[in-house]
């Protein structure tokens, strides 16, 4: 024949009811902490795990559990889910520690042409150099799993912004060239301009002549001069907007 069932004492304190009160009100904490909350009161006024689970809509063996571990924790502690096991995590500290500092490091510093890892190739170095570097759990190093251990972390260097620069290897070359030849030019357009005065004593006019029509002539006198001495220069003009002009002193007059 079954016995009747005890009721449990739940004993509790004034702040513990308080808090217990406003969290059965709160429309920000999780579902199961409120629900918890109104148990664990409910239960107060009337120490019956059926009434309760009626008034409530929940299982009896709910609110018998919920006040059980009440009464072995604390009130405020059974509103948490008890730790479970779980499993052990594969990677160590040490090894995303490794991880973190190797994002931190430039690719090219390990012998990639990148500028920077991305988490594809650092997963692969992971898995290739994690071993050798003590840690074995690194050997089946996926990119979801680096991009969780970098997302943890406040440091973010798989995030940093960079930009592609093309380099020239004939820079330096082409640009003591074409300083080169600016350097010449205006020695020329000096000569030429003191030659020219000296010879026909020409002297412009204000009144006579615009402004527009002094640079189009000077324009016209350098020209000419290019044409009669300035031939060997061909040579050196291999840049691509000299070289597609009809006269390349056009741009620099």
């Amino acid at each position: 024949m079954a016995t009747w069932r005890q009721a449990v004492e739940l004993a509790m304190t004034e702040e513990e009811i308080e808090t217990l009160t406003a969290l059965s009100r709160s429309r920000t904490e999780s579902a199961s902490r409120v629900s918890r909350a109104a148990m664990l009161l409910a239960y107060r006024e009337n120490p019956s795990f059926f009434a309760v689970g009626r008034r409530l809509g929940v299982h009896h063996q709910t609110v018998q559990r919920c006040v059980e571990r009440a009464v072995a924790y604390g009130a405020l502690a059974a509103l948490d889910d008890r730790p479970r096991p779980g499993k052990e995590p594969v990677i160590t500290p040490e090894a995303k520690a490794w991880l973190v500092s190797l994002a931190c490091d430039k690719a090219k510093e390990h012998g990639y042409p990148h500028e920077l890892w991305t988490t594809r190739l650092l997963a692969r170095h992971a898995r290739e150099h994690g071993p050798s570097a003590g840690h074995q759990c690194l050997a089946n190093l996926v990119q979801g799993t680096v991009c969780k251990i970098l997302g943890q972390e406040e440091i973010k260097p798989h995030k940093v912004r960079y930009y592609l620069e093309r380099r020239d290897a004939e820079f330096e070359q082409k640009m003591a060239e074409v300083l080169c030849v600016y350097r010449e030019v205006q020695v020329l357009k000096k000569s030429a301009a003191s030659r020219g005065n000296r010879a026909s004593g020409w002297r412009s006019s204000p009144t006579t002549r615009s402004p527009e029509s002094r640079r189009s002539r000077r324009r016209r006198r350098i020209c000419r001069l290019c044409r009669a001495s300035i031939r060997p220069l061909r040579a050196i003009l291999s840049i691509d907007v000299m070289a597609r002009s009809a006269c390349w002193l056009e741009l620099i007059c």
